[in-house]
């Protein structure tokens, strides 16, 4: 384990919790016009691309946005995201606060922290916690419990710094950034594929040894809330590695204990791709169906989710460039229904041990499966769910 695993695992102390200002401060704030005189260089650009220069902390698209609902005069006059800039012109931008900042308010949510810095925290997210309000859920959120706890700060970041989402049943590790730098090179390592992500998953047969499964995701075409494995245009390219842990016979219906790592991060990768092979999630309630009766019956212990934890993450330090994993261990409803099931109970067998392959001991990032060497390009249309 490298130093900074090491470190990474010991739990950081709580921070005092800061309530963002009064919202009608922060809006009375957001909205203080900026006033900047365009650089001659510039002169006969596009404006759009103009200002992502001149305002390097907003996104294009939200200055885009911002030119369309006229909070952007060039020389007096409203502006169009395509005219070309005049020579000397004075351009004002009166900013905006985003749509989930207005709605979104700060909660005492319990977060449990398994480790904290000044560019990220690392959360183990229990199951039944939903990670961005939305409808149906529109509290009790981890965004409301971040906004609390790092007040106008969090309130400042596009989703409080949310970089990817695990679902509400499923538990495990997460990573927060804490400043918009952060937040942007976690997000491009994401796309870049070099955020190592392993689960612990029980799930319907008996699984081969090991394997990856290979299909693109997308919408379900006969139902929208749902993903599948889409082999048309639309369906995202998704893979996902698996090797099998532990086997055993329940009810005389075969289950089997699998870590999965992610190489894409599409939504609900792991739930469609095991479905699709046809070894569906234990207690999945979406994607369970898939071998008939059997994954709809009761499960011991009246277990009600799907049997998913994100029990490793590693990553790159955005500000040390340092290698960093932590592990959250296997939760107790998990670990009971393995024992039930009767998994886990050779000598030897462990749902979620060392695994001195996750990254080298040696920090070498190569051998760890990191490759520095590639290009990080950021994809505004691919997925930033965590699985």
């Amino acid at each position: 384990m490298t130093e900074g695993a090491a470190r990474a695992s010991e739990p950081a102390d709580s921070a005092a919790s800061s309530v963002p200002t009064n919202l009608h401060a922060r809006r009375a704030d957001a909205e203080t016009p900026r006033t900047i005189v365009v650089p001659d260089e510039y002169a006969g650009e596009r404006l759009d691309k103009v200002m992502a220069r001149l305002f390097p902390e907003f996104s294009r698209s939200r200055l885009q946005t911002w030119i369309d609902a006229q909070r952007v005069v060039v020389d007096g006059a409203p502006a169009k995201i395509r005219q070309p800039v005049p020579l000397g012109a004075t351009i004002t931008l009166i900013p905006d606060l985003l749509p989930e900042q207005l709605a979104f308010t700060p909660e005492p949510v319990p977060l449990e922290i398994v480790y904290e810095d000044d560019a990220l925290v690392v959360i183990n997210k229990p199951a039944g916690m939903v990670v961005h309000p939305a409808a149906g859920n529109w509290s009790g959120t981890l965004l409301n419990g971040l906004l609390y706890r790092y007040g106008d700060a969090a309130a400042g970041l596009p989703r409080a710094g949310i970089v990817h989402r695990l679902d509400k049943e499923t538990s495990g590790l997460m990573v927060v950034a804490r400043t918009l730098e952060a937040q942007t090179i976690l997000t491009r390592q994401l796309q870049a594929r070099t955020v190592k992500r392993r689960y612990v998953a029980l799930v319907w047969g008996t699984m081969p040894d090991e394997g990856t499964i290979d299909a693109p995701i997308g919408r379900d075409t006969r139902d929208r809330t749902r993903m599948a494995v889409v082999e048309s245009a639309s369906g995202k390219y998704a893979r996902t590695h698996y090797r099998t842990i532990d086997r055993a016979m329940w009810n005389n219906q075969p289950v089997s204990a699998i870590h999965c790592d992610l190489e894409t991060g599409r939504t609900h990768q792991i739930r469609v791709h095991c479905a699709h092979i046809r070894h569906p999630l234990l207690g999945d309630p979406i994607y369970g169906h898939a071998r008939g009766k059997r994954s709809v019956q009761p499960l011991p212990n009246e277990f009600g989710r799907q049997a998913l934890h994100a029990w490793r993450l590693g990553l790159i330090h955005p500000t040390t460039g340092r290698e960093i994993s932590w592990r959250a261990d296997v939760p107790a409803d998990i670990e009971a229904l393995a024992a039930e099931l009767g998994l886990g109970r050779d000598e030897g067998t462990d749902l979620d041990p060392e695994d001195a392959d996750f990254i080298d001991d040696e920090g070498d990032a190569t051998a760890a499966g990191w490759d520095e060497s590639q290009p990080i390009e950021y994809d505004e249309d691919d997925e930033d769910d965590e699985e």
